[in-house]
C-alpha cells in the first residue's frame, strides 16, 4: 500500500534522491523546501524547519494531500563552516537550530500521528563528520552528532509503539555543493576513502529506502554509514 511520506529539504541533493527513491517504491511523497521551486512530479510545501509554525503547516498540507505521515526523513540542513576562533555565536546556533532543533520540530510533529497509528518510520540524515570531526565544522559536526543521540533515545521511547528510528551517516556525496570544491581537494578526499570515490546521492537514498521498508522492521537505533569506508565503523 502507498504510504504518506515527508522528506525535509527534498528539492535537491540527497533529499531529492531520497524523495525520488521512495516515490519509485510506490509511496506518496511530499517534500519541504525553503527556497527555489518544488521538484517536478512531487508534492512540495515551502517550509523553514527553524519555524515550528512552518513545520506544523507543512504537515497539515502533506496530510491533507496524502493522509497521516507514516514515514518522515529529516534531511534539511545547512553548513556555515568557520574555524572556532573566528566563529560568531549566531554562526554556531544557526546551524544547530536548523540541523538538530529543526529535526526535533519535524520528528515531534510526525510522531503525533505515528503514535495514534502505532506504526511509523523515522530516518535522520546525519554525517560521517559526526563521528570523525572536521576542522572548521564544529557547529555542523555538533549538530550531526546530536542527531545520533536524539535518534537513539527516541528509538527507545517509540519502539513499543511499532515505530523505528534510524540514522544514516553519509560520507562525501556527489552533489552541487561538493562539485564546487577544487579538483585538488576532491582528489585529496578520494585518497582517504577506501573505495576511492564519492557516493552518488542515489546510493544514500537506497539505504533510506531500506530503513523505511518492511525489510527493516527489526532495525531501530542504528547508525548506518554510507561513506565508502571513510569512518570505518566509528
Amino acid at each position: 500500500m502507498s504510504r504518506s511520506v515527508l522528506v525535509t529539504g527534498g528539492n535537491r541533493g540527497i533529499g531529492l534522491a531520497i524523495a525520488r527513491e521512495l516515490d519509485a517504491a510506490g509511496d506518496a511523497v511530499a517534500v519541504t523546501y525553503r527556497s527555489g521551486e518544488p521538484p517536478e512530479g512531487l508534492f512540495g510545501v515551502r517550509c523553514d524547519v527553524t519555524s515550528a509554525a512552518d513545520v506544523d503547516a507543512a504537515f497539515e498540507k502533506a496530510e491533507a494531500e496524502h493522509g497521516p505521515v507514516e514515514v518522515v526523513v529529516a534531511n534539511a540542513g545547512i553548513t556555515k563552516d568557520t574555524l572556532l576562533a573566528m566563529m560568531k555565536e549566531e554562526t554556531f546556533t544557526d546551524v544547530i537550530d536548523t540541523n538538530l532543533t529543526g529535526a526535533y520540530r519535524v520528528v515531534k510533529r510526525a510522531t503525533r500521528g505515528m503514535l495514534r497509528m502505532r506504526r511509523g518510520r523515522v530516518v535522520l540524515v546525519s554525517s560521517v563528520v559526526a563521528m570523525l570531526g572536521s576542522a572548521g565544522q564544529t557547529n555542523y559536526a555538533a549538530s550531526k552528532a546530536g542527531l545520533i543521540g536524539f535518534g537513539r533515545s527516541l528509538a527507545r521511547e517509540l519502539g513499543s509503539r511499532g515505530i523505528t528510528v534510524n540514522i544514516v551517516a553519509p560520507g562525501f556525496v556527489e552533489t552541487d555543493m561538493t562539485a564546487e570544491l577544487g579538483a585538488e581537494y576532491q582528489e585529496q578526499i578520494r585518497k582517504n576513502i577506501p573505495l576511492g570515490r564519492m557516493a552518488s546521492a542515489q546510493e544514500v537514498a537506497r539505504v533510506v529506502r531500506f530503513l523505511a521498508s518492511d525489510d527493516a522492521a527489526y532495525v531501530t537505533g542504528a547508525v548506518i554509514p554510507v561513506d565508502g569506508g571513510l569512518g570505518m565503523g566509528h
